[in-house]
Order: structure tokens, then C-alpha cells, then sequence
């Protein structure tokens, strides 16, 4: 089945089409909607799509089916909104909502709407994952023990001179939303969703609104600790991930947008389980990887089968970095779920 795509937002909207377009059995693009006209044709022209600056005239086009929200994050709740009430599955770039009440009415439009929101998070799709997922799945990992993850990248003044960026207002939080917020899922995906934070924000790079560093430390319900490792002064672009459990520790590489590619380590504690762990690399099957893995797991979902990212997980990223916000402005080490009738559950801007 093709399925009917509105692309809003041609800027990371960019990386979404080339996802799209790799699947050309599954979907096709019919419109790429932004306020530039030139940066909306240059993408229009890649898959065949009309070209609007109107979001109301996209969503009232009864061929589109799902939406693809690729605009800054103050606009992602309410366009989502506006989507699901035209009768449209979407997907909605990172952050899902602003505050974890938006995200959480989110989810009540769709349930009432019978349709779907898929919160982006690509980094899940990557061949390094789908061994993990082997491994797990064989029972070569073991509980979760201890991780750590890096996420080091180079943001200057160049990168904020965008308008929209580093403003409570217009981003609605700093790099632990911004940024960290694919290492927080992965975390909460391997070790399960995290039930305990205590985090130090900073802003100490860039003279902006919202925070570019932090040190967090973090219990999940797998019973692991993790420690979150975030700065935008780095030398370079730097992801990296250890997973520690039980039975093997597994490390990543370094690249920055796609931390499931390169080269990971997977080594057993055991020296004798190493080879059935390297058996599992072996035989693992390539998988489509990034914004196409990602977009044939929502096919997927739409068809009522595969494992796409969830509305919940979504709702969960923004309620972890919520906890993340509420442990640094009160010094408290902060328990999940929250209380939603918590300031900081309303809005993150202090």
C-alpha cells in the first residue's frame, strides 16, 4: 500500500524525503509545504510534490494521509493538533510537545481520532541495534548493569543565528531536548524507562536562552545506572554509547547522527560466550537503517504490525526531560512518572 505524505517544514524535512524516496512502494510525497518557496521547490522537485506555504490547504487536501511535521518545536503540538483533527496520522519531529501536559492531551486527540502519532527517533535504526536486539533476544546480555553516553557536539554562533534557536520561546528547551534526547531513548529502549534523576544544566558555550551542558545521572527500571555526559563546546561531533550488562558490554563508535552504524564492539565478560556473540553478528541480516528504517517501521505500524516508535515513547522522552529540568532547578533527585500538577509539567521555560 502507498500511502499519501505532506511533508511540513523543507530543513530536516530534507532528510525525511530522502527516507521516503527509498521506499518508494510504501509512500509518495504529495506535498512539501515552507515558508521559503525556493527550499520548498528544490524538495518538491525530488519527489513529484506540489509546493505550499499554507499548512490549512495541506491539511484540508483529503488524499493526504499522514503528515510530517518538520518545523521548529514550538509548532509541533499545535500543527499536530490541527493534523489529527483534519483526520491525519502524523509524525512529528523531536520534541513531540513542549510540556508534558501538551504531550499528554496529544495523546487523548489521537485516541479519540482513532489515528496515530509516530515520534521521530531514527538513531533506533541501525545494524549496531538490530545485534543488540539479537543478542537480547538470545539471552546473551544479561540484566543492565551501568551506561554511559556522550553526547559531545560543536554548536557556535553560526548555529544560532537560526532565530528560532536556543530561545525558550521558540525551541522550548536546550540540548537535553534538543540534542541528548536520542541517547535518552536508547537508554530507556535497553534498559528500560527511567525511574530516578538527578541532573546540573548549564549554559556555558553559546550566549543563548537555554542550556548547551549538563551532567545527569540516572536509575532505570532494569535496575541500571547511567550517567548522561552533554556539552555543545566539543572539538567535534561526538556520539557514543556503553551499554554494560550482565553477561557483555557493548560499545559504539563515535558518529554523531547515526551512533547505530560504525564500529561497535559487542564483548562477552566471559571469554567462552564469545563465540556464540559473534555468531549472532554474523548471522544478524542487514536492515534498512535511519530515517528509512524508521519511516518502513510507521508503514509497518500503520499496517498494524512491526515495531515503530510509539506515541508513548514520545510522551516519555518529554517526561524525562521534564525530570530532568525539575532535578536541576531544585537540586532534589527527582522520581518517575511526575506529578503532573508540577510547574515545570505545564511548560520547561524556567
Amino acid at each position: 500500500m502507498t500511502r499519501a505524505v505532506a511533508v511540513l517544514g523543507a530543513g530536516i524535512g530534507a532528510e525525511h524525503i530522502d527516507g521516503y524516496l527509498a521506499l518508494p512502494g510504501r509512500y509518495r510525497v504529495v506535498h512539501v509545504c515552507d515558508l521559503d518557496p525556493t527550499r520548498a521547490a528544490a524538495q518538491a522537485a525530488r519527489c513529484g510534490a506540489t509546493v505550499s506555504a499554507e499548512i490549512d490547504g495541506v491539511l484540508a487536501d483529503p488524499a493526504v494521509e499522514l503528515v510530517d511535521i518538520c518545523l521548529p518545536p514550538r509548532l509541533h503540538g499545535p500543527v499536530a493538533r490541527a493534523a489529527l483533527a483534519a483526520g491525519k496520522h502524523v509524525i512529528v519531529e523531536k520534541p513531540l510537545a513542549g510540556s508534558l501536559l501538551d504531550a499528554r492531551q496529544l495523546a487523548g486527540i489521537a485516541r479519540d481520532r482513532g489515528r496515530q502519532v509516530f515520534p521521530v527517533f531514527q538513531y533506533r535504526y541501525g545494524q549496531a541495534f538490530a545485534v543488540l536486539d539479537a543478542l537480547v533476544a538470545a539471552g546473551l546480555t544479561g540484566r543492565p548493569e551501568v551506561a554511559s553516553l556522550e553526547t559531545h557536539w560543536n554548536r557556535d554562533s553560526a548555529y544560532y543565528s537560526v532565530p528560532w534557536r536556543g530561545k525558550w520561546s521558540h525551541e522550548l528547551g536546550g540540548a537535553v531536548l534538543s540534542h541528548a534526547i536520542h541517547a535518552h531513548d536508547l537508554l530507556s529502549r535497553y534498559f528500560g524507562r527511567v525511574e530516578e534523576v538527578s541532573a546540573m544544566l548549564d549554559t556555558r558555550i553559546n550566549g543563548i536562552e537555554t542550556e548547551d551542558c549538563a551532567a545527569i545521572a540516572l536509575r532505570t527500571s532494569g535496575g541500571g545506572l547511567a550517567t548522561s555526559s552533554i556539552t555543545l563546546g566539543a572539538a567535534d561531533d561526538t556520539s557514543r554509547l556503553r551499554f554494560v550488562f550482565q553477561n557483555l558490554t557493548a560499545e559504539s563508535g563515535c558518529l554523531p547522527y547515526t551512533p547505530g552504524q560504525g564500529n561497535w564492539r559487542f564483548t562477552a565478560r566471559a571469554p567462552a560466550d564469545q563465540a556464540a556473540i559473534d555468531q549472532i553478528i554474523t548471522d544478524a541480516p542487514a536492515v534498512l537503517e535511519g530515517f528509512a528504517g524508521f519511516l518502513a517501521a510507521v508503514a509497518d505500524g500503520l499496517d498494524g504490525a512491526g515495531t515503530a516508535v510509539t506515541l508513548e515513547d514520545g510522551i516519555a522522552a518529554v517526561e524525562l526531560a521534564t525530570a530532568i529540568y525539575h532535578a536541576d532547578r531544585t537540586g532534589a533527585r527527582v522520581s518517575l512518572p511526575l506529578d503532573a500538577t508540577i510547574p515545570v509539567c505545564q511548560g520547561l521555560a524556567p
